[in-house]
Order: C-alpha cells, then structure tokens, then sequence
C-alpha cells in the first residue's frame, strides 16, 4: 500500500500511527510513553505523566482523546474503559 508520508519524520502534532490496549496498573508502566489516550468507555483516568505527575483526569466521556504523555494508566483511581494508548 502506499504511504505519500513514509518519508516525514513523526511528530507529536503528527496522527499516531501505532496503538495498544491499556490495563491500568498501579506497578507496571506502559509498553512505551503514549502520546495520546482514547478513552472508549466514560470515567476518570489515573496517570502518571512521562516526568513523573500523577494527576486523575476526571470525568472524561466516552469517545474522547486524553492528549497526554503518559508512562502508566493507575488501577487506583480509573474508571473509564476501553483505553488505547497511542504512538
């Protein structure tokens, strides 16, 4: 298949172009630092953030994109469902 944008070097303002189901964990990092999250089912996210914060994004609604650098999704205090790391 043909891909005109093979040559472009990746940004973070560029799509994603790789992703993967997220288990939250409160011990384990993620595969690699996501650079988005969609949250496919309603709830609050627990992340730690690639420099370290912890923060719960509370709330967010089903569909939407959490465009954050974040390194683990925590168990303890996630709610929402059906999350995808993007890369």
């Amino acid at each position: 298949m043909s891909d005109r944008y093979a040559a472009h070097t990746a940004s973070l303002t560029a799509p994603a172009s790789n992703g993967f189901d997220i288990t939250p964990d409160d011990d384990e990092d993620l595969p690699e630092v996501v650079r988005a999250i969609y949250v496919g089912g309603a709830g609050d996210v627990a992340a730690v953030l690639r420099e370290g914060a912890t923060l719960t994004f509370a709330n967010l609604p089903a569909g939407s994109l959490l465009p954050v650098r974040a390194s683990r999704i925590k168990a303890t205090g996630t709610t929402a469902s059906g999350l995808i790391g993007l890369v």
